[in-house]
């Protein structure tokens, strides 16, 4: 007599299906981030001088007692859609791999898929992470500038 488990006997068709849906996440990931951006961007020049002029209006508003404006809306770009596409790719593979698992089919399609399903998700999270990090270095970089003009101006 032979001890046949029921995991070994069900197909893992949810388990290879997600590990499908997490490749392709994982794939897409990767090229939307080395292939884009795919929508029209502006220079880092112009983006930090308007940044530097909104900082310089929002403090004279501030300091006149004014309000400050509403808030805009950012409008949604190709990349934006993407990147959600991208997210919402890696979680419908984790959720089709972890019904594999709770199906009890075979474990190791359905945990690759959600280990890479996660991945792809934590790809985008933390390159997202990381370049922001590095644009706040940026502006601390060029208040550290107007600093300087500023302290040669008023003797400080």
């Amino acid at each position: 007599m032979t001890d046949v488990n029921a995991s070994d006997t069900a197909r893992p068709v949810f388990g290879w299906t997600g590990f499908s849906l997490a490749s392709m996440a994982l794939f897409a990931a990767l090229f939307v981030f080395w292939a884009g951006p795919f929508a029209p961007q502006q220079t880092t020049g112009v983006s930090l001088g308007e940044l530097a002029v909104e900082i310089g209006k929002s403090t004279l508003r501030s300091a006149a007692g004014l309000d400050q404006p509403d808030p805009v809306a950012p409008v949604r770009d190709l990349d934006d859609f993407l990147q959600i596409g991208v997210a919402m790719l890696g979680g419908l593979a984790i959720v089709v791999s972890v019904t594999g698992i709770l199906r009890h089919e075979k474990r190791r399609p359905a945990i690759a898929g959600v280990m890479i399903g996660v991945g792809a998700i934590l790809f985008q999270f933390f390159a997202f992470a990381f370049f922001a990090m590095l644009g706040v270095l940026v502006i601390m970089a060029l208040l550290n500038s107007f600093s300087d003009v500023f302290s040669g101006l008023f003797g400080g």
